[in-house]
């Protein structure tokens, strides 16, 4: 099973730290040569993480790493960090889109400083990263490699519920999505998978403890519960698995794994935890708390 990502090029965004460093250093253990797309390459005060720790961690695990300081609101930068991942390792298998900005404001709290820096990473980012790997995503399927595009975002819902409290950060969320929806459709042809996954609670990342604080950190999960249902995802045959909305423990549950399983999962052990945005607990476990 884990072979399937031996000598596989895997270039993902945001990947200095939080998800985007946990599926890398997942894949990394497989022998994948991994492309650190991401803006930290100095240590920021309250984020722990560069792309030249990450790509450290890779190569340590057995994996290739090819750290590129990559601002993905920039095309230029985007198609530069593209060519010299296709120059290095002669191709693109998979692309992960992680990168993202979070604001959790009304309206009148969000500048539009702060709504075009969401939009441009998280709906603009995310179409540019995919538009520039796609010819490399192409040639993957025609070699028979197995190309993916996985997006990490939420299942699109029209509830204005999602929308009231923080409208631009939804938009900018949603706007990955609806590259899934509309990719997926559009890539399906070509033998690309396109697919969404979004986890069922919240992630214990240094951007959520930044933003939210101690109390959602410790209802939460950690990163790998997102790293190893990105295996799975990305292991499926991308002719048989595009266009769906994935969360995490569902994908887990699909193998076999059960609640008990997910334990291992949470940070702290007995603390009820904190569904994630963007989820209905009708949807998934009534046990967990809302942030609605």
């Amino acid at each position: 099973m884990s072979k399937s990502f031996k000598g596989k090029t895997v270039f993902i965004t945001g990947a200095s730290r939080g998800i985007g460093e946990a599926i890398a250093l997942k894949l990394a253990k497989h022998g994948a040569n991994i492309v650190i797309a991401a803006k930290t390459e100095t240590p920021h005060p309250k984020l722990a993480g560069t792309i030249y720790s990450v790509a450290e961690k890779v190569e340590k695990l057995g994996g290739k790493a090819l750290p590129i300081v990559t601002d993905i609101r920039n095309e230029e930068q985007v198609e530069t960090a593209v060519k010299k991942a296709v120059d290095t390792f002669g191709g693109i298998d998979i692309l992960i889109n992680n990168a993202s900005a979070i604001w959790l404001r009304g309206t009148a709290e969000t500048s539009m400083k702060r709504y075009d820096l969401m939009n441009q990473i998280n709906a603009r980012g995310t179409y540019c990263c995919s538009q520039a790997c796609l010819p490399y995503l192409k040639k993957s399927a025609e070699l028979g490699r197995n190309p993916h595009i996985l997006n990490i975002s939420p299942p699109l819902s029209m509830k204005a519920k999602w929308f009231a409290p923080h409208v631009a950060y939804t938009m900018a969320k949603y706007g990955m999505s609806m590259c899934v929806l509309g990719m997926s459709e559009e890539f399906k042809a070509d033998g690309i998978a396109v697919n969404a996954l979004w986890p069922r609670t919240s992630i214990a990342t240094a951007a959520i403890e930044f933003v939210a604080g101690k109390e959602m950190m410790e209802a939460s999960r950690t990163t790998d519960i997102m790293a190893d249902a990105a295996e799975i995802v990305l292991q499926r045959k991308s002719s048989e698995t595009t266009g769906n909305f994935y969360i995490d423990d569902e994908v887990l549950f699909s193998i076999g794994k059960t609640p008990k399983d997910l334990e291992k999962y949470a940070v702290t052990p007995g603390v009820p935890l904190m569904l994630d945005f963007f989820l209905d607990s009708e949807d998934g476990q009534p046990q967990l708390k809302s942030k609605m």
